[in-house]
C-alpha cells in the first residue's frame, strides 16, 4: 500500500514540479532530460536538486528509492541534459550512491533530508 500511495503522491505534485522545474527564480527544481534503457523513449523528469558543496557536481536525492527508473536510465546512458536555472546544463559520468555518501556531498541543512533518503544520483557538470 505505502508503494501505491507514494506512487500516487508523485503523479499527483509531477505538474507543479514540472511547471517550476528549470526556471533561474526556482533553482531547487530542475527537469531531467533521458532515453528509456530498453525502450529508447525520450522522457522528461522533473527533479529536485540538492545544493552541493562543490560547482562541479550536482547531487539529486532519490526518495522513491535507488530503483527509480529515470535515475537507472540516466547511468546507462552515462550523461543526461537538465534544464536548471534558465539554462541548460550537460552532465556526466552519473552514479547511484547511498546517503551516506550523498549527505557528504550536500551542503547544510540540506545534507540532513538527503541522509534520511535512500540514496541519491551525483552527476558532474561536464
Amino acid at each position: 500500500m505505502a508503494r501505491s500511495f507514494s506512487h500516487g503522491l508523485q503523479k499527483a505534485l509531477e505538474p507543479a514540479a514540472l511547471a517550476m522545474s528549470g526556471r533561474r527564480w526556482f533553482p531547487l527544481y530542475a527537469t531531467v532530460h533521458h532515453r528509456g534503457r530498453k525502450s529508447g523513449t525520450a522522457f522528461t523528469t522533473p527533479v529536485a536538486v540538492v545544493p552541493s558543496r562543490s560547482h562541479e557536481t550536482i547531487v539529486i536525492g532519490l526518495p522513491w528509492g535507488t530503483t527509480t527508473n529515470w535515475a537507472r536510465n540516466v547511468v546507462a546512458a552515462g550523461f543526461a541534459d537538465l534544464d536548471w536555472k534558465g539554462g541548460v546544463v550537460h552532465t556526466v559520468d552519473p552514479r547511484i550512491v547511498d546517503a551516506a555518501e550523498a549527505a557528504a556531498l550536500c551542503r547544510r541543512p540540506f545534507s540532513a533530508v538527503v541522509r534520511r533518503m535512500p540514496g541519491a544520483i551525483v552527476l558532474r557538470i561536464g
